[in-house]
């Protein structure tokens, strides 16, 4: 596999840095990481799951 290429999200953090970042991880899923710590490495998740994932913030269940 090749390196991951790294994204971030468009909506975490604005102009302070904090974000997500996200990388396709070839057939094992989806990469997260912290972009102020990317020494500290990253979670993979499976597609299924990170669509999961998306739709339960899309719908508010982690809101506080």
């Amino acid at each position: 596999m090749t390196s991951p290429v790294w994204r971030k999200s468009s909506r975490s953090g604005g102009q302070q840095g904090d974000c997500v970042e996200l990388a396709r991880m070839g057939t094992a899923g989806i990469g997260l990481r912290d972009s102020k710590n990317q020494a500290a490495g990253h979670l993979t998740i499976s597609t299924d799951a990170f669509g999961a994932l998306v739709r339960r913030i899309k719908t508010g269940e982690f809101a506080p």
